[in-house]
């Protein structure tokens, strides 16, 4: 294993684990522990940034140069999470089980999209066996 590949993993295991542990802090009213929720997960998504920071480097990638393109991608990405939530917490907090169900297929579908507008459509070179 790679040293960039290991920092990585532990990296993003620790971002990760801080992140959804400090979400379920929030979103649980029974713990009582909203504000130390908000507090870890920042931290765990301040890690999970500097993951991707890290990883450029390492790998010796150019740094990203943000542009509107790439600040319309993350925007729209961030709406079509928002959406999939909007529907899981239909079905799971307000039985909703219907309309929930509908607004989680069109997040999914609205994620799906993100795939061919971040990289694009690829031409094949190879010829279609046409049957005669």
């Amino acid at each position: 294993m790679e040293k960039k590949n290991f920092v990585a993993l532990i990296m993003g295991v620790i971002g990760g684990l801080l992140f959804s542990l400090g979400m379920c802090m929030c979103l649980l009213p029974e713990w009582g522990m909203f504000t130390p929720g908000v507090v870890c997960a920042a931290v765990g998504a301040v890690i999970l940034l500097i993951l991707l920071v890290v990883y450029r480097k390492m790998s010796g990638a150019k740094p990203i140069k943000i542009n509107w393109r790439i600040f319309g991608k993350g925007a729209y990405g961030v709406f079509a999470s928002l959406v999939l939530g909007v529907g899981m917490s239909m079905i799971m907090a307000f039985d909703m089980m219907m309309l929930g169900i509908i607004i989680g297929i069109v997040g999914i579908v609205l994620l799906l999209c993100l795939i061919p507008m971040c990289l694009g459509f690829k031409e094949s070179n190879k010829k279609a066996d046409v049957c005669s």
